[in-house]
């Protein structure tokens, strides 16, 4: 099983009403929980932690969760309020703006932390979840103990107008990627962090911090994977683009899906990974991302959609 740590929250995207006027409509979202539901479309045994609010909208998450075969039974059920995060898209690339005081997600803390079963091979984190308190200390205290034991995924995901302190959040993403194994980065990500330099030469910095697999994306361009041993790349696939929300969540769900397919979500395994065990990977997170952007929110594809 792989359990994903993180926020769940509703998008609001523009849409436009039948009388002409400018709106938004509610869709199911947030980085860490995309990536949970496209695990679980993959036909991958997926459980979710965070704070879900008792409300309407946190009734929309539950029955999204659900209906991608998503285990929630790890999740704290409170009666706060659920986050919104209001949507602008430009050429197709999603812009945000978050509300999320004092909301389910926000508010969780050590003692909501779930106990784990040996069924759980790997823990995912990363994006909005990670910068505000109470739940992003949460989050960090739970990769702390279980990072000798489990495989760690981290997508730093940064979205910077969320983020108050970059210094206080930057200290964070170092401490918890200096315990991960899988580290994905966009291009985007590198450069919100003043990583503009040769990309061979970032994936070496954190191979040699710990990291056993780096995969940097470039959105059109493709991504690359990077081991102690291996560097391999791989294209985007070319579809006509609604907008990008999910993209990269979906990415990490094919790369994580795969590893668990070919039974390769172990530290050792990982570390070992030869070029066609990352191409593999790299491909089904393209293939799936490719989906996504293809219609319209964070809606990943079930795997009978790209014959996996």
């Amino acid at each position: 099983m792989i359990l994903c740590c993180g926020e769940a929250l509703i998008d609001m995207l523009p849409r436009e009403t039948t009388l002409g006027e400018k709106g938004f409509a509610p869709y199911a979202g947030g980085a860490i929980f995309n990536t949970a539901i496209a695990l679980g479309r993959l036909g991958i045994p997926t459980s979710f932690f965070t704070g879900l609010a008792d409300d309407m909208m946190g009734e929309i998450l539950r029955d999204t969760l659900k209906a991608s075969n998503v285990d929630f039974s790890l999740c704290a059920i409170t009666p706060r309020p659920s986050t919104v995060a209001f949507v602008k898209l430009v050429n197709g690339q999603a812009t945000y703006a978050f509300y999320d005081e004092g909301t389910a997600g926000r508010m969780i803390t050590a003692d909501d932390l779930p106990t784990l079963g040996d069924d759980c091979e790997a823990l995912h984190f990363g994006a909005i979840s990670l910068i505000p308190s109470p739940c992003g200390e949460t989050y960090e205290a739970l990769l702390d103990r279980e990072a000798d034991n489990r495989v760690i995924s981290l997508d730093p995901n940064i979205r910077p107008g969320f983020i108050r302190n970059k210094d206080a959040h930057m200290a964070r993403i170092k401490r918890m990627a200096a315990k991960s194994d899988i580290l994905k980065f966009s291009d985007e990500d590198l450069d919100w962090f003043g990583l503009q330099g040769n990309h061979d030469d970032l994936a070496a910095h954190w191979l040699k911090h710990g990291a056993k697999l780096v995969v940097i994306t470039k959105g059109a361009e493709g991504a690359t994977g990077y081991t102690a041993s291996h560097k391999v790349s791989v294209p985007s696939e070319r579809v006509t683009v609604v907008d990008t929300v999910g993209a990269g969540d979906t990415f990490d769900a094919g790369v994580l899906a795969s590893l668990k397919r070919h039974d390769r979500l172990t530290k050792a395994k990982v570390a070992a990974l030869d070029e066609a065990g990352i191409r593999d990977a790299l491909e089904l997170g393209a293939r799936a991302a490719a989906v996504t952007v293809s219609r319209a929110g964070a809606n990943p594809p079930f795997a009978h959609e790209i014959g996996f």
